[in-house]
This record gives structure tokens, C-alpha cells and sequence, in this order.
């Protein structure tokens, strides 16, 4: 897919603004972003000068070059962005570049420019060509909430669209597991493709709030011919839809006469596979009669389907449909993907610093923060063997040595605390004898190998880990390190997916 076929996460309808500009004398920074072509009159000049519809800065005649902070309406990962210098011949800017930066909130101006911020570098400095549309694709897959655009060194662009996927608080999302609108953008539902949007973006579908006009929904030309219209809509995660809201608002004479839903189970289905003949999709909702300029709401015409991925939103033959809600509720599965998505979009550090919490070897940490995105979760299960089982003895011991011995404890301060007394939880109730002895084997056990008795402990008792302990004493040093490294692999596991398990 071609990043322009993306959301543009810096649209105004989305709440994105430009929070502020190193300068713009000529032509206002809020034209950046406005949704509208752009366009020149003739003519046209204000106190300061000729009138563009952009943002213009004055001539530099000091060192430096201008720049302009955008708040983007969702966070998101940017894929390509255009910088359009539509009109601007000779008053463009020669070069330009992109920063981002992940700050949550309501960061001020202030905090955005506090040298302590980290920016990182999305697009490097490249040449701009005048009256254009410039496009750059950008190929650094973390999370951002704020861009830094830089022009050199100084001049007008008339917008700048900045196309991507978002990213949504998953956290603040699957808190007490209420239903969710699954399709919505802001949730991270995506409009895949669609049979045509002459009138209207097939993305306008999901997009927040209510429409204000004819023009913000979804509008296919009028057919001529045999079949139908469609749009296909990838869910923000796998879930079960229990209630559907098709609205229809500003749509009078052009509505779809009816409409239909269905939908399938395909994680990772790209639109070549979506779109293929072959391609079985199950009913959830039946052809069904709309209205005109009306909010329909489905919920006992519902066929129960199970956990579904996608949906494909038929409409009967043609017509616009401002907005398609589907509410529902997320899986145990769909929970582990949404974290997954979490985790590649951090930052490297901080996700090797969450990496570390399951496996406290750095190198495998920052290895596995190195080899994202992950396509899914049995890959990176698959990742985090491949690495471990690469590295050498050192770095086990490192991961060994960020573990409570059995029966001991956590230290307070520890990132995984709550894990280790989870994953211990059968040494809470065990007899005082059996902890006197767990904490001899235990000393007996560093004293002979070196480092601290590694075992799986999740769903064992207090005296059944002592007398693995006790039986591995048998084993010779040259043995017992690869069954500790075992223990550790499968430990790290069981807390790949607490981390995912958000």
C-alpha cells in the first residue's frame, strides 16, 4: 500500500494543530494544515505582502532556519509524509526535514523545546522542489505524538500531510474491558481498501465524532452497472462485534438503499489476500433497508460469529454512509496483539528497558528491542529463542542474577516485583521447615554452580522446587547450564505475555 493511502495523522479533523513557528511573517502556520486544496489569487496582498495560502516565513538574514511544532491529532508511527509547495516558485524553502518526538499529555511549547526533550530524526535533511508535491517515505517505525518541521532556511510550503498508522493508548483503552468501537481510527481501526470513493474517502467511515456535511463520509459514484460497493476495515484487534450503528446523516438523495456486514478471521491479511476471489467472509449483519439522513442501530439482527479481524461493509448498489460503528468487545487474543502493537511502536529504549523486566540479560534486551516490529505473536516468541539461545554464558548469567532466589523476597524497587511473587506464589503457604531447607539448597546450590537456582517456578510448590533443587545438585557444572538457561527461556515466556497482557 502506498503511504498516502494511510491516515493522515496530522488532520485538522483529527485535532491536529501547529502549536507554534520560529516565525511567520507572510502567511500564517495554521495554514499547514488546513484540509482544503490549496489554492493562488491573483492579486491579493495584505499590509505584509503578497497573499499564500501557507505558511510563509520572512527572509532570513541571520544564521538558522525556521521551524514549526505540530501537534499530531493521533499518535501514531508516520510512514511518508508530502510537503506540498503549491504556488511557492520563488519563495520555497531549498531543503527540509522532519523530528518527532513521543511526549504524553498536553505537553506546552516549553516542554517541547526543553534541550532535555528527546527528538529523533523521521526525515533528514532533503531537497524541496517549488509548486510540488514533495513525498517522502519515512522508514523509522516508532510512536510519535509531536513533529518538528524544519524548512531551510526559510520560505513558504502550502501544506504538509503527514500519512501513518496510529497508535492508540492501549492502556488507557482495555482498562475494565468495556466495549469498544472497534472499527474507529482512533482506536486504530483501519479502512483496508475500498470498491470506489469517488465523492468521499472510504477513510471518513471510522473517522471520530459526527459528520458535518455530505462531504465527510464515505460516497461512491453511481453505479451503471451490475454488483455493489464495499469498504474493508481492518479492527484495532481481534474481537466479537455485539452492536452496529450505520449512520446516514446528510445523506438524502444519495443513501445506499440497503447495506450488509461481514466479516472474517485473517490476523495479518494483506488487501491482495482480503480482495481475493477465494476469500471467505461470514454474514453478521443481513442485506438490511436504510434511510435517508438517519442513525440506524443493529444489535438483535446480529449474527453471533465469533472473533473476527476484519469486516467488509457492503452497501446496495451504491451511495454515502457518513460513519460505520461497531461496537464490541476485545479477546483474551485480541488483548495480546493490541500489546503487541504497543510494544513496536516504543522507543528503543523503552522497549528494551520493558524487554529487560522479562529476561535481565541486555544484550537479549536490547537484541529483541533492535528486531522489531514483531508480525505477530508466535514470532516473537520465535525471536526472543532465537536470540537467547545465540548468546553466551555471560549473558545468561546476567539474566540469572536479576532473580529473587527462590523463596526470598523481591527487592521492593524491583520493575517485577509483582511477577517474581506471582510466579512464587507456591512458597506463600509453605511450612517453615520447608523454606529453612529451600534456603539451604538454595546457598548450597550458588556455592556448587555459581549463580542462583533458576527454575520455572509458575504452578509449583514450595517442596516440589526443592526437590528439583536437590536433584540438580547431581548434575555436573557443564550440565546444569543449559537446564538453567531452559528454565530461564521458559520463564521469559510467561512474561512475554504478562507484558503483552496489558
Amino acid at each position: 500500500m502506498e503511504f498516502t493511502e494511510l491516515i493522515d495523522l496530522a488532520a485538522e479533523k483529527l485535532g491536529a494543530t501547529v502549536l507554534e513557528a520560529s516565525d511567520d511573517f507572510f502567511a500564517e502556520k495554521e495554514n499547514l494544515l488546513k484540509p482544503t486544496t490549496p489554492i493562488f489569487i491573483e492579486g491579493k496582498y495584505t499590509d505584509r505582502g503578497k497573499w499564500m495560502d501557507g505558511w510563509e516565513s520572512r527572509r532570513k538574514r541571520v544564521s538558522g532556519h525556521d521551524w514549526c511544532l505540530i501537534r499530531l491529532g493521533l499518535p501514531g508511527i508516520v510512514r511518508g509524509v508530502v510537503v506540498d509547495t503549491a504556488f511557492f516558485r520563488g519563495n520555497f524553502p531549498s531543503h527540509c526535514s522532519i523530528e518527532g518526538c513521543w511526549m504524553a499529555g498536553h505537553p506546552t511549547v516549553g516542554q517541547l523545546l526543553d534541550p532535555a526533550n528527546q527528538w529523533v530524526e523521521l526525515l533528514p535533511k532533503v531537497e524541496l522542489q517549488g509548486d510540488s508535491k514533495n513525498p517522502f517515505s519515512i522508514a523509522i517505525p516508532v510512536g510519535v505524538t509531536h513533529l518538528r518541521f524544519n524548512i531551510f532556511p526559510d520560505g513558504g510550503v502550502a501544506r504538509l500531510r503527514v500519512y501513518g498508522d496510529v497508535v492508540p493508548d492501549w492502556k488507557r483503552l482495555l482498562r475494565g474491558n468495556r466495549e469498544l468501537d472497534l472499527a474507529a481510527v482512533e482506536n486504530g481501526g483501519v479502512s483496508e481498501v475500498s470498491s470506489d470513493m469517488f465523492f468521499g474517502s472510504r477513510h471518513n467511515l471510522i473517522m471520530p465524532g459526527f459528520s458535518p456535511n455530505m462531504g465527510d463520509g464515505w460516497e461512491t459514484k453511481r453505479r451503471r452497472g451490475p454488483g455493489f460497493d464495499w469498504n474493508i476495515i481492518r479492527l484495532a484487534t481481534e474481537g466479537e462485534i455485539e452492536h452496529i450503528e450505520v449512520d446516514t446523516s446528510h445523506f438524502k438523495g444519495n443513501f445506499p438503499d440497503t447495506c450488509s456486514l461481514e466479516a472474517c478471521h485473517a490476523p495479518g491479511a494483506t488487501v491482495a489476500e482480503l480482495t481475493a476471489p477465494d476469500r471467505e467472509w461470514t454474514e453478521i449483519l443481513p442485506r438490511t433497508k436504510l434511510l435517508a439522513h438517519t442513525r440506524h442501530h443493529f444489535e438483535n439482527e446480529l449474527a453471533t460469529v465469533g472473533p473476527v479481524t476484519h469486516v467488509k461493509f457492503n452497501i446496495y448498489p451504491d451511495g454515502g454512509v457518513a460513519r460505520l460503528r461497531l461496537w464490541g468487545t476485545i479477546t483474551p487474543t485480541g488483548r495480546m496483539m493490541a500489546g503487541l502493537q504497543r510494544l513496536n511502536a516504543l522507543w528503543s529504549e523503552a522497549a528494551a528497558k520493558e524487554l529487560l523486566g522479562c529476561c535481565g540479560s541486555r544484550a537479549w534486551a536490547n537484541r529483541m528491542a533492535q528486531s522489531r516490529p514483531f508480525t505477530s505473536i508466535q514470532t516473537l516468541f520465535q525471536t526472543a529463542d532465537e536470540i537467547w539461545n545465540e548468546l553466551d554464558s555471560a549473558a545468561w548469567l546476567e539474566a540469572f542474577s536479576a532473580h529473587p532466589k527462590i523463596g526470598e523476597r523481591p527487592q521492593a524497587a524491583s520493575p517485577t516485583k509483582g511477577w517474581s511473587e506471582q510466579e512464587q506464589a507456591g512458597t506463600k503457604d509453605a511450612a517453615q521447615e520447608t523454606m529453612e531447607a529451600l534456603a539451604e539448597a538454595n546457598r548450597a546450590y550458588e556455592a556448587k554452580y555459581g549463580f542462583i537456582f533458576i527454575v520455572c517456578a509458575t504452578g509449583k510448590t514450595a517442596a516440589e522446587m526443592l526437590a528439583l533443587c536437590r536433584a540438580r545438585m547431581e548434575n555436573s557444572s557443564d550440565a546444569e547450564l543449559p537446564i538453567a538457561a531452559e528454565e530461564q527461556r521458559r520463564i521469559t515466556h510467561i512474561r512475554l505475555e504478562k507484558l503483552l497482557n496489558l
